[in-house]
């Protein structure tokens, strides 16, 4: 007898913006997963909000299984950040001719206690390959944005050279003239006291083609050193050790962004901006 398993599905909700920011709902056997969690109150009484399609359906989706394991975050909750708010991490793999949802985690919940779920492998894959081909919910400037972090990501070599790391490239949907590129120097500051800055730089976009557009950005950016183009936008306060201003305030945030972290929204500057193509 073939034991029964489990049917995925998933929505994109994109409310106005103004209302709120997108995100994936994980619908499992026709009900809604992360509502459910909410409903019982959970630690704290959280809300979970599903993560945005930009990180869950981009062109390298985690959700697609392998025999390895890999996490992957479907929620955040609250605040955004993951230690004080919480998010929903799982663990997807490949077990024949199923794929395997286990091993639930959320930092901020150790007693976190969600069964095993099985899906057919065969309609789990097709549901994510539909859900990532859905771009409805995409505008010309987060798609520039995907698309020119995604290229960048493929050229560290370039970010090697001048000790910088890309923690970013985004778009709010209340600004569709432009992006934000968020760069930190030096590499690998992660568990270190050393100090570092954020560099960032606005970019203005226009109704040409977003392909078009991410190309031209990533070669313009590419061929010069970015700290030379960018401003500081945030850091340690002994930044000077690294030969740079010390950040004088820190910089505007918008709200939860995509995904629920915080962003800053800088002025549009002109000195940032490259040429037209």
């Amino acid at each position: 007898m073939i034991p029964e398993t489990d049917l995925l599905g998933l929505s994109i909700v994109c409310p106005p913006p103004d209302k709120g920011g997108l995100e994936v709902r994980t619908i499992v056997n026709g009900r809604d997963l992360l509502a459910d969690l909410s409903s019982r109150g959970g630690h704290g009484g959280r809300r979970y909000v599903g993560a945005g399609p930009r990180h869950l359906l981009g062109r390298a989706s985690p959700l697609h299984a392998t025999t390895t394991p890999h996490e992957v975050r479907l929620a955040l909750s609250g605040c955004g950040v993951e230690e004080c708010c919480g998010a929903l991490y799982v663990a997807v793999t490949r077990d024949g001719e199923q794929v395997v949802w286990a091993g639930w985690r959320d930092p901020s919940h150790q007693n976190l206690d969600l069964p095993e779920l099985r899906f057919g492998a065969a309609q789990y894959e097709a549901e994510v390959a539909r859900a990532c081909e859905e771009r409805s919910w995409q505008w010309p400037a987060g798609e520039v944005a995907q698309l020119l972090e995604e290229g960048l990501r493929e050229r560290g070599d370039w970010l090697g050279r001048w000790d910088c790391e890309l923690e970013a490239v985004w778009a709010s949907r209340a600004e569709p003239d432009r992006i934000h590129l968020v760069l930190r120097h030096p590499r690998d500051r992660a568990d270190t006291d050393r100090p570092w800055i954020q560099f960032g730089m606005t970019l203005p976009i226009s109704a040409d083609g977003p392909p078009g557009q991410a190309e031209h950005l990533e070669a313009w950016l590419t061929a010069r050193d970015p700290r030379a183009v960018a401003e500081v936008w945030g850091g340690t306060f002994d930044a000077e050790q690294l030969g740079y201003p010390r950040p004088s305030a820190h910089p505007l945030y918008m709200g939860p962004a995509e995904g629920g972290e915080l962003r800053p929204v800088p002025p549009l500057n002109s000195y940032t901006q490259p040429p037209s193509p």
